[in-house]
């Protein structure tokens, strides 16, 4: 990096003096050079990050240097390997030729030139320098400087031109640029500069697409120069969008096509031509002749989606007429025909590009008759009556009020006459193949009013600009038709007063009628409508589903039905029954008087029981028979609720309270399909809590009772079957287009996978032979005709009624499969009762009587199937139980007179605990009765301590809360928690954990003391090892707690310390001499807690004799077990600490071998030693048995100790020599003992050299022989002699090196 500048010289920025030292640069560190590394890494934040700390370091330092050295690298970096370091050099280059505006732009060009040569790179480097170039001119460009100069712009010009001939490389990349820049340049500069030079690529204009774009964007840019004249000039018609020009056009916007099918956009030259075209006043023949005569009939996928996003992308350019001829033109049908076919998952769909270009269109036109225009242009495109724009598309909030409400009234027009002359109506292969003899008239009306229906809806969802008059008009509009026919023509009734051309059939009131409930569900969450103050204050309070005058709008459309009702020219669907009237009528009556009442009570409360009873009321016109009883009950309910004599105690226990019938009612709703009436009922239920009785809880929990579930539940089943059934019907009808055929294949494949039964081969076999088609001697001539057709008939009458049989158990399986998925989401819903019921009323006595129902149904869910269903249901009662119970800071105050059933509870809870088998399960009844101790703690009793006056003693205040034991019975509890500890530590495979018992010692430490003595007890008295280490961890735990030290005395808490370490102690006698691994545990805690027991000894001066705890452990040192673990080790040096015992250093071991030491045996001779093998050379051991390192060293991390390594005796250490002079030196693993001193370092330097080059030789050799050895071994001969030879001159080698060295190393 630095040789490149070497002999260079760097120019000022300003004229300047020349730079004398450019290395100077690299001589500062690396800070300025890691900008240029940072530009070059593919993360764009980091490069974005690296240029401008790179412009930021150059502004301030204002070195010329620097700036010399930049422009260096990043015209190199343009030219770089690597495609994410191009753009970032680029860039950088950009924003520095910017910054200083000085630098000459026509220089810098020259470097690029120069640098980045294209005559002169190697072949290999072609693809490099030629981005290099592209890069540059890019960097020029983006500086925003290159118009300004036009000499610059002139050489960067033409070496674009020059790109272009490297499409290989760079494609159309040269080509977009000089566009871009064209589009940039002055007209001046374009007419003096730029126009000689591109007047041939404008000349042939027509040979490529990027040629044509380039003409397209002149005539846009400068329309001065480029006059009609100038254009005949130059490629012979003052015009591009002509007849003549037609056929070339057509196939220079497919060539467009095929090459941006990529990038999934419209191609420039294509908007372009739009635009030249609606200029030239030739949009008519360029939509006719170019798009649907010429690229259309290209049935290709590229052109395809070309002209469909050429029609969206035209449409905020074209006036009314021109609106309307593309909109009913071919590309609108391709493009229907489009959606219908790619409706698979894995097919492209076009349906939301589409949609993005109507919305961009509706959001920035401003004039409503073009809007409407491109919305009935789009909802007349139809197949088979059902417009292919989506029902449900967003489009329309963007829509004007005028356009809207023109819309709206075009819709209910199209309802009412349907006219399918004016639709672009068009039916995809299948559906043609499919049609059969059915009035396909009918079916396309009922699939466009269906259409039609579900769009009404949606508005009210969608639109921005709607009134309360408009949606009171939709919802007018879809209630009567869902349930009311005109009789003849009526002015009073708007809806009345245009009788349906075709009239409606029961289908389409059904479907109405499904749509009209949706409906109702979005009024229900509506924000209120209108600008009023009294508007604005009632969306800041989140009040919904009201007006703004605050009625509610199902009232409204109750209102509404009243008036229908009383109207003779219409007549209901469903006409009332004289009871049915009459408790329409009462529920009429009912909602006004509770809304004479809405100012004195509650008006959040009336709310939801006027809603529940309007939202009933309107689903008489559904479904009469079973709406009236509910109603009935609901008014009486609502009734007692709001009057004064229901907040008495009723006298007759036995009669059903108004609390027991809502519950009961709210249930029923539960179970309905109807969204409205579930999120309402669990509304009013919100309201009824607080007067919720036992009977009332009970009713909810019953439906997680298994044995009751068959009979509460099986109305659910029917009526959920019941809408399914109607939504899948619904379903059918929308696809319309499904081949029968497949449900055959289906049921066919099923068939036969069906086991034959005994029962049906018997039968088969009577058939058979009572047509004698059985018997042997008879052939098949002597049956006729007659008895033939009679043996078939037969057969087949048998084969269809096994065929009923399969299907019935099929259909059998199929209906309780799906009532076990509908009674578990039947359940989900009645659980969020109980959430609600946890969360609102926490302070109820009654929720103690939801835990054991909640933990049955835990255990329930854990031991059933593990579909995804159950899993889900499962954590959501595990949440509501978790969340909503037992982390619950709010509980119940009132205890005083619940006391003994509280503690039998806690005292059930936990045997159940106990006993049950999984610990998961265990874990939860153990919270459960933790939640209990927290509710009976914190309720107050009259023999609570009082506490401080002082608000300031906080911590007198705390210390007297942990001592108040409130409701709680602590004798009694302790009983029972010392019972389930003692099974814990006692039983072999108990449920419970030490998790459970430590938060029960955490949250309440007042039963610390009381259980303390059990937990020293099982020290020693604990029947398994495991056990015992438990107690130990357990105790420490508890010892840890400061609560504990306000609940005993100092004589008991020193009787409890002495009593600790004394079964400490006896524990650890216990231990065998090897030490089990089930026994390392056990020690381990024992350690750790008396550990603890010798600190607090030692820390409080304790006094308490010590000596038997010593004579217990310093036997333990001898164990091999406790040493050879560092964990034991460490703990058990940590309690010898406490005993005035430190742990003793190990003696260091010397590596070296004595002098006297007898000289190591000879191996047998005849055999090549392991070490000496090829494949084990890198393992090399010394012949003493120690592991060598390199070089045949020893391995300098085997060293004990305080032990010099090779390299410090060698003197290749500096200081090695001088610490330890006396030391003998090791060679090759024997160790000499001379008298005299080492040499100094220049000597011990010259041995080593010494040493190694005979290494080297060594290893020669040694390879050469193992190559000999391995070509012997390798002709499978018998040449052990050979073999043997090679063997001994390596070992009289080895002598005579060894007897060498000795005295080289001793001068």
């Amino acid at each position: 990096m630095a040789g490149m500048e070497l002999g260079e010289q760097t120019e000022p920025r300003g004229g300047g003096a020349a730079v004398t030292d450019p290395r100077g640069v690299l001589r500062q560190g690396r800070a300025f050079l890691d900008f240029f590394w940072d530009i070059a890494k593919p993360e764009q934040e980091v490069r974005l990050a690296a240029t401008e700390s790179l412009l930021r370091h150059l502004r301030e330092g204002k070195k010329d240097d620097e700036l010399k050295y930049t422009l260096k690298r990043l015209v190199e970096g343009l030219g770089a390997t690597r495609e994410a370091a191009r753009p970032g050099f680029s860039l950088a280059l950009a924003q520095v030729l910017q910054a200083f505006e000085e630098i000459p732009l026509c220089s810098i060009l020259e470097q690029i030139k120069e640098k980045h040569n294209l005559e002169k790179v190697k072949k290999k480097l072609v693809r490099n320098a030629a981005f290099g170039n592209f890069f540059g001119v890019m960097a020029l460009f983006q500086s925003g400087r290159l118009v300004k100069d036009r000499k610059a712009l002139l050489e960067s010009i033409q070496l674009l031109q020059q790109l272009t001939n490297h499409q290989t490389h760079l494609r159309d990349l040269p080509r977009k640029t000089l566009i871009d820049i064209t589009s940039e340049v002055p007209e001046a500069v374009f007419e003096e500069v730029l126009f000689d030079i591109l007047q041939g690529d404008l000349s042939s204009a027509f040979t490529s697409p990027e040629n044509l774009h380039l003409l397209l964007v002149g005539m846009q840019k400068f329309p001065g120069v480029l006059k009609p004249k100038k254009l005949k000039k130059l490629f012979g018609s003052s015009t591009v969008v002509n007849k003549e020009n037609v056929s070339r056009l057509v196939e220079l916007l497919k060539s467009a096509a095929k090459s941006e099918k990529e990038d999934k956009k419209l191609p420039g030259v294509v908007f372009d031509l739009l635009q030249v075209a609606l200029k030239e006043d030739a949009f008519e023949l360029f939509w006719n002749e170019v798009v649907e005569n010429g690229l259309l009939k290209e049935k290709s996928g590229p052109v395809s989606y070309m002209c469909y996003r050429l029609l969206g992308s035209a449409l905020p350019l074209l006036s009314l007429e021109q609106l309307q001829l593309v909109l009913k033109g071919k590309v609108m049908l391709r493009y229907g025909e489009h959606v219908v076919a790619t409706q698979s998952p894995q097919g492209f769909k076009f349906a939301a590009e589409m949609e993005g270009y109507i919305d961009t269109f509706l959001s920035g036109c401003d004039d409503p008759e073009r809007q409407l225009a491109v919305m009935m242009g789009f909802s007349t495109l139809t197949n088979q009556g059902r417009p292919v724009l989506l029902s449900a598309s967003r489009v329309v909030r963007h829509l004007q009020a005028v356009a809207l409400q023109k819309y709206i009234c075009w819709l209910k027009d199209m309802f009412l006459r349907p006219d399918l002359d004016c639709c672009l109506d068009f039916s995809s292969n299948r559906q043609k193949q499919n049609r059969q003899n059915t009035d396909v008239a009918q079916q396309k009306i009922a699939r466009l009013r269906r259409w039609i229906m579900h769009r009404l809806v949606s508005i009210i969802e969608s639109a921005t600009r709607k009134e309360e008059n408009l949606v009171m008009d939709i919802a007018r509009f879809c209630f009567f038709h869902a349930f009311f026919v005109a009789k003849k023509k009526n002015s009073q009734v708007a809806e009345a007063s245009v009788l349906p051309s075709e009239p409606l059939n029961e289908r389409d009131h059904t479907e109405t009628e499904n749509y009209f409930f949706g409906l109702l569900q979005t009024l229900n969450t509506l924000p209120v409508l209108g600008d009023t103050a009294k508007a604005a204050a009632l969306r800041e309070k989140h009040v919904h589903g009201v007006t703004a005058d605050g009625k509610l709008w199902i009232f409204l459309l109750v209102e509404y039905a009243n008036k229908l009702l009383s109207t003779e020219h219409v007549k209901a669907v469903k006409p009332f029954t004289k009871e049915q009237r009459d408790i329409w009528e009462r529920t009429l009556q009912s909602v006004k008087n509770l809304q004479k009442k809405e100012n004195k009570s509650d008006s959040a409360k009336v709310g939801a029981f006027q809603q529940l009873l309007l939202s009933i009321a309107i689903h008489l016109f559904k479904n009469q028979s079973e709406t009236v009883e509910v109603l009935s009950d609901l008014l009486n309910c609502t009734e007692k609720a709001f009057s004064k004599e229901a907040k008495k105690k009723r006298a007759d226990s036995s009669e059903p309270g108004w609390v027991e019938v809502m519950v009961e009612i709210l249930l029923s709703l539960l179970a309905q399909p109807s969204l409205l009436l579930r999120r309402i009922s669990k509304s009013v239920f919100v309201w009824i809590c607080p007067s919720l009785t036992k009977r009332g809880l009970q009713l909810i929990l019953d439906v997680f009772d298994p044995n009751q579930e068959q009979n509460e539940e099986s109305a659910v089943v029917v009526m959920e079957e019941s809408n399914k059934k109607t939504k899948s019907a619904q379903d059918t009808d929308e696809e319309g287009s499904e081949d029968s055929s497949d449900e055959d294949n289906t049921d066919s494949e099923d068939e036969e996978g069906e086991e034959v039964d005994d029962n049906f081969r018997s039968q088969l076999m009577k058939v058979l032979q009572g047509g004698n088609a059985l018997e042997e001697d008879k052939s098949d001539e002597e049956l006729d005709d007659e008895a033939m057709m009679a043996l078939d008939k037969n057969i087949s009458a048998l084969f269809a009624e096994q065929q009923k049989r399969i299907q019935a158990k099929k259909d059998e399986k199929d209906r309780t499969r799906k009532e076990k998925i509908l009674r578990r989401d039947f359940k989900a819903k009645v659980l969020d009762l109980i959430d609600v019921f946890l969360v609102k009323q926490a302070e109820n006595p009654l929720v103690f009587d939801i835990i054991e129902p909640l933990l049955q149904l835990i255990e329930q869910c854990m031991s059933s199937d593990s579909d995804k269903q159950e899993v889900d249901f499962l954590q959501k009662t595990a949440s509501i139980f978790k969340n909503s119970l037992c982390r619950n800071k709010q509980y119940c105050k009132r205890v005083a007179s619940l006391q003994e059933d509280v503690h039998a509870l806690v005292q059930r809870l936990v045997k159940k605990a106990c006993k049950h088998t999984d610990s998961a399960v265990a874990l939860y009844y153990f919270s459960a009765s933790l939640y209990l101790l927290k509710v009976l703690k914190g309720n107050t009793s009259s023999t609570a301590p009082p506490e401080p006056e002082k608000e300031s003693d906080s911590r007198a205040k705390q210390a007297c809360q942990l001592l108040n034991p409130g409701c709680l019975n602590v004798k009694k509890v302790a009983a029972i928690y010392q019972q389930a500890l003692t099974q814990f530590l006692s039983k072999r495979n108990s449920p419970l954990t030490c998790s459970m018992f430590h938060d029960l010692f955490k949250r309440f430490p007042i039963m610390c003391k009381p259980l303390v003595d059990t937990l020293v007890e099982f020290i020693t008295a604990a029947a398994r090892q495991h056990q015992q280490a438990m107690a130990c961890l357990l105790l420490h735990r508890v010892l840890l707690l400061h609560e504990l030290k306000l609940f005993v005395t100092e004589e008991e808490w020193e009787e409890l310390i002495t009593r600790s370490i004394s079964q400490v102690t006896q524990c650890l006698k216990t231990l065998g001499k090897p030490i089990m691994k089930a026994e390392k545990e056990k020690v381990a805690k024992s350690l750790e807690l008396l550990n603890f027991l010798l600190k607090t000894v030692k820390g409080q001066k304790l006094s308490v004799e010590l000596a038997e705890v010593e004579e217990v452990l310093l036997p333990l040192q001898q164990l091999e077990d406790i040493g050879s673990s560092p964990r034991l080790d460490s703990l058990y040096w940590n309690v010898m600490r406490w005993l005035d015992h430190t742990k003793p250093k190990k003696e260091k071991t010397s590596t070296k071998p004595r002098q006297g030491a007898e000289p190591l045996k000879r191996k047998k001779k005849g055999f090549l030693p392991e070490t000496k093998k090829r494949k084990n050379r890198k393992k090399g051991v010394q012949e003493n048995g120690v592991e060598a390192g390199e070089d045949g060293e020893p391995a300098p991390e085997e060293q004990p100790l305080e032990t010099q390594t090779p390299k410090n005796k060698k003197g290749l250490v500096p200081g090695g020599s001088k610490k330890h002079p006396s030391k003998g030196v090791r060679e090759n693993g024997v160790a000499k003992a001379g008298g005299g001193d080492l040499p100094t370092a220049d000597g011990g330097d010259a041995v080593a050299d010494k040493k190694k080059k005979r290494k080297r030789k060594n290893r020669k050799r040694k390879g050469a022989a193992g190559d000999e050895a391995e070509q012997v071994s390798a002709a499978k001969k018998t040449k052990g002699s050979v073999v043997q030879e090679t063997q001994k001159k390596q070992d009289k080698a080895k002598k005579k090196r060894k007897v060498k060295q000795a005295p080289v190393v001793q001068e």
